[in-house]
């Protein structure tokens, strides 16, 4: 079974669902992201409480 999760866009403040990667203990994951409803990029980092989306406008 997939692990997803919801993240809200930073440039529409849409929300939509994604799959998530298996993570270890401690690991964390950046993936580069298009928004699903705007398609701007932005980054999603992946962790142990979940996941969370940055515009690349930010870095």
């Amino acid at each position: 079974m997939m692990n997803t999760g919801e993240i809200q866009c930073p440039t529409c403040f849409e929300w939509f669902e994604i799959a998530l990667p298996e993570l270890g203990r401690g690991e964390i994951v950046e993936l580069d992201y298009d928004c699903e409803i705007c398609c701007r990029p932005m980054l999603v980092i992946v962790d142990e409480s979940g996941a969370r989306a940055q515009s690349l406008s930010d870095l």
